[in-house]
């Protein structure tokens, strides 16, 4: 597995898709009994942004730098997006015709903090850190106060 400091698992989820949605996360730092779990559910939204907001909100929980970590999604689009560098290339063109270049810029500000791995995991096979990750974002989704995601409902 190599020498990771922490696990991140993150999923999102948008009932409607746009719709109602949320995220969630698990974080564990390894070799040690820490694990911490988050959630947030957005009024109107869509599963890709919610898949991208959780890596990104789980960055910012880090209280330090220069960690080793490893981030693992079932999102192809978050996953593809960064290990085949397609989101620097649309960093270079402006986001032009990109969909979710608000929350592309949020992630790209944290990406050079960590050394950070990706590993996309199929969704839904009873990974049990997956399988948290979905119902903590569905149970997000369905809360009585969600929030506005800005950079959804604004675009």
């Amino acid at each position: 597995m190599g020498n990771f400091d922490v696990f991140i698992y993150t999923d999102g989820a948008a009932r409607g898709n746009p719709g109602p949605g949320g995220y969630g996360i698990v974080m564990e730092w390894v070799g040690k009994p820490y694990k911490k779990e988050f959630s947030q559910g957005y009024h109107h939204t869509t599963n890709n942004r919610m898949e991208l907001l959780a890596v990104i909100e789980a960055l910012r929980k880090l209280k330090k730098n220069n960690l080793n970590i490893k981030i693992f999604t079932d999102s192809k689009y978050v996953v593809d997006a960064i290990t085949k560098g397609w989101v620097f290339n649309w960093q270079r063109t402006n986001f032009k015709g990109k969909k979710n270049e608000d929350l592309w810029k949020d992630f790209l500000a944290l990406y050079p903090k960590h050394h950070l791995s990706f590993q996309w995991i199929k969704g839904h096979n009873n990974h049990p850190q997956n399988e948290r990750c979905d119902q903590l974002a569905v149970e997000a989704s369905k809360k009585p106060k969600l929030l506005v995601d800005d950079g959804f409902e604004k675009s």
